[in-house]
């Protein structure tokens, strides 16, 4: 019951009804993640509409919606920047790719440097450099 309340009434976890529904009836599983998110494409393959390409693709996230734990590889799928899906081709990280870091903004794990007003610590003292200005001078 809780589940189906939270697909009811909020869009942020998971999936809402509608987008299972029509998931449901006219999406095509195309493969998974890392981090479980789920991505369908449109089962026909005529054009849905010409501005977004030859099909609708989409994603179901795992958990709290989160665009920034969609993989590289996955959000160029998405955005119709590559005509194969991660799951269908032998893709395999460079040395120097990063792993994943969540987006901590608006969290107390949020980057603060040093002088912000938020960040804990003494702000620097201001310096003697700063002349204002004033009309007529």
């Amino acid at each position: 019951m809780k589940q189906f309340l939270t697909q009811f009434f909020t869009w942020w976890n998971g999936q809402t009804l509608g987008t299972r529904f029509y998931t449901w009836r006219k999406g095509q599983f195309v493969g998974q993640d890392e981090f479980g998110n789920r991505y369908y494409r449109h089962i026909q393959a005529e054009a849905i509409d010409t501005n977004v390409g030859a099909e609708r693709r989409w994603v179901i996230y795992n958990g709290e919606a989160d665009a920034s734990k969609v993989p590289p590889g996955w959000r160029a799928w998405l955005c119709h920047n590559g005509d194969v899906p991660p799951s269908e081709e032998t893709y395999r990280p460079y040395s120097w790719e990063k792993p994943y870091v969540p987006n901590m903004t608006g969290t107390p794990q949020a980057y603060r440097p040093q002088g912000s007003q938020l960040s804990t610590g003494q702000r620097p003292a201001a310096t003697g450099d700063y002349v204002p200005w004033t009309p007529g001078e």
